[in-house]
């Protein structure tokens, strides 16, 4: 394709949801299986899906890919390979395109990376979680530490450069100080990028029903882990560029991305998310469900709703200050046509308490004390927009 024709393409992000889990997790809610009975039937109905959608995407250019889970890797290198291939032969996707799996140490063999690097992934998320045997078993991870550390030396080794790795803080009987003995741990493995997630015990899981006897972490002690992260990774070189996530230079999560500043993705596999061509939607939390919508041409599709603008000056707001880049004011009055004044005063309020910042070109974004009161902040500033008038346009002469 001629590269003036490309140029005018609007960039997409593609996430596959890959259901199923070696084993589930005590504190996991996302939607997986431990049953590989279906993984065939799933394969056969996540790439007639995405042939299907390409259709309606020929004036897009994939330049991200994320194979999110479960556990992807548990599909093997064919698997994987096969979804990518699919996605390649019927989107328009870039030569430097990131494409990420995801992967717990223990899925992490010689034969899996040979292949998927020889397909083109470029990006491992390792979910890692912590240092501590322990915490590992209670938290029911599949592997140990020592697997962790040998999963990083085979991942070098095949020759990927960009690793991430996921860290949990806030567990049971967790102290600050063996949280900064994990951060030290995981910084001496060199990854690219790190995300660190506080534990939040969903109803449902098994980790809900026992929470009466374990000694979780209260708020306070919670926050002062999150803060004492940001300042450990700052000093071994690691930017924070949103409220969990941490990276070297030049390595943000490009994918990850696109959901903080509102770019177009399509989700595939079940309980996958999209924001595509001015409509959210999701696919049906179900793999049964899916898989027979796909075989029948029925519908896998729930909650399709049209966007309104001032829905998405909302979402400017919650996303971008999940952000340390933050918010431009000319920016969003130019987009949604929203007076900023109302929302600076509060922001004004929020700086002289020490959780907002305002930058030299005029941005406003969160400190670390900020972001621990995002939710509440974010919460205040759009009640206010929700009584602010559109500017009036302008009379031309």
């Amino acid at each position: 394709m001629p590269i003036f024709a490309r140029k005018h393409k609007t960039p997409l992000g593609i996430y596959v949801h890959v259901p199923f889990c070696r084993s589930k997790c005590s504190y996991c809610d996302f939607y997986s299986l431990c049953d590989a009975k279906l993984q065939d039937e799933y394969l056969d109905a996540v790439c007639a899906h995405i042939r299907e959608a390409g259709e309606a995407a020929s004036l897009h250019i994939v330049d991200t890919i994320y194979f999110g889970g479960g556990t992807p890797s548990i599909l093997g290198g064919e698997g994987l390979s096969l979804i990518l291939s699919t996605i390649r032969k019927h989107f328009d996707v870039t030569s430097d395109a990131e494409i990420t799996f995801e992967a717990n140490p223990d899925s992490i063999t010689d034969r899996l990376l040979r292949r998927l690097r020889s397909e083109g992934f470029n990006r491992v998320s390792l979910g890692i979680q912590t240092d501590n045997d322990e915490l590992l078993s209670q938290l029911g991870r599949p592997h140990d530490y020592q697997q962790a550390v040998e999963a990083v030396r085979k991942i070098r080794r095949h020759g990927f450069k960009n690793l991430s790795v996921d860290l949990m803080y806030g567990l049971p009987g967790q102290t600050i100080q063996d949280w900064i003995h994990a951060l030290a741990n995981i910084t001496k493995l060199d990854p690219e990028h790190i995300s660190c997630y506080g534990l939040r015990i969903e109803p449902g899981t098994p980790l809900y029903k026992q929470a009466s006897a374990l000694t979780i972490p209260d708020d306070d002690l919670q926050a002062d882990m999150y803060l004492s992260a940001i300042s450990f990774l700052k000093d071994k070189g690691y930017r924070q560029y949103e409220i969990s996530n941490f990276c070297k230079k030049g390595n943000t999560s490009r994918h990850n991305r696109k959901y903080w500043e509102m770019g177009e993705y399509l989700g595939f596999g079940p309980a996958a998310a999209s924001d595509f061509g001015g409509q959210r939607f999701s696919v049906v939390k179900d793999l049964r469900r899916y898989i027979a919508g796909i075989q029948e041409q029925g519908q896998v599709l729930t909650g399709v709703e049209n966007v309104s603008f001032r829905e998405r000056a909302g979402e400017y707001l919650m996303l971008q200050l999940r952000t340390v880049s933050g918010i431009d004011p000319r920016e969003y009055e130019k987009r949604y046509m929203l007076p900023f004044g109302p929302l600076e005063e509060k922001l004004e309020v929020f700086r002289s308490r020490g959780f907002a910042v305002k930058t030299y070109d005029g941005r406003w974004h969160l400190t670390g004390e900020g972001f621990l009161l995002s939710n509440d902040i974010i919460s205040d500033l759009l009640a206010i927009q929700d009584e602010c008038k559109p500017i009036a346009k302008r009379k031309s002469n």
